[in-house]
């Protein structure tokens, strides 16, 4: 004869459930694997959002570049520009500034400055403060790591951090 499911051959006893050792062992299976897919998918939404606010800096500095050419002079503020208003993927505002006119519109925007206190564009300045929400003058300061700038008149958009990684040449 031979048991029925689920008992134990000769004893009678019921053994539906699975034991504490088992459990445990599913319980740090689990936890491994949710500690190395939590920091990953964290490190993509994180690189989803420089990629969103480097496309944004991109279609701002395009409708600023017509509207130089159509008037002759960048913008004292980026208020008319018809992508301005919109908000950076962390919630703050795009922040410009026209060296020319020596003046931020918008929502404060501030001249950006190099590691050798070079200015990032002579043209105009537009970034992101990124995930933090704040930023400095110069790049090397600490809350300014995670902006989102646009440096050397246009040839690079991207993190502040990585700005330095580049070759950094005077702006055309």
């Amino acid at each position: 004869m031979t048991p029925a499911p689920f008992e134990r051959s000769g004893h009678g006893e019921c053994c539906a459930g699975i034991t504490l050792i088992e459990l445990v062992i599913i319980v740090a299976i689990v936890s491994t694997l949710a500690g190395i897919c939590i920091p990953a998918y964290n490190r993509y939404q994180e690189n989803t959002r420089i990629a969103k606010a480097v496309l944004d800096i991109r279609a701002i500095e395009h409708d600023l570049l017509i509207t130089e050419s159509l008037g002759g002079k960048f913008p004292d503020d980026i208020s008319g520009v018809p992508v301005a208003e919109r908000r950076d993927p962390w919630g703050g505002y795009y922040q410009y500034f026209n060296p020319a006119t020596k003046k931020g519109g918008g929502h404060g925007g501030i001249q950006r400055f190099d590691k050798l206190a070079k200015p990032l564009n002579t043209d105009f300045d537009l970034y992101s403060m990124g995930r933090d929400g704040q930023s400095k003058a110069n790049l090397d300061s600490k809350v300014s790591l995670d902006d989102i700038v646009r440096a050397l008149n246009g040839q690079y958009v991207g993190l502040g951090s990585q700005l330095s990684l580049i070759h950094i040449s005077e702006p055309t």
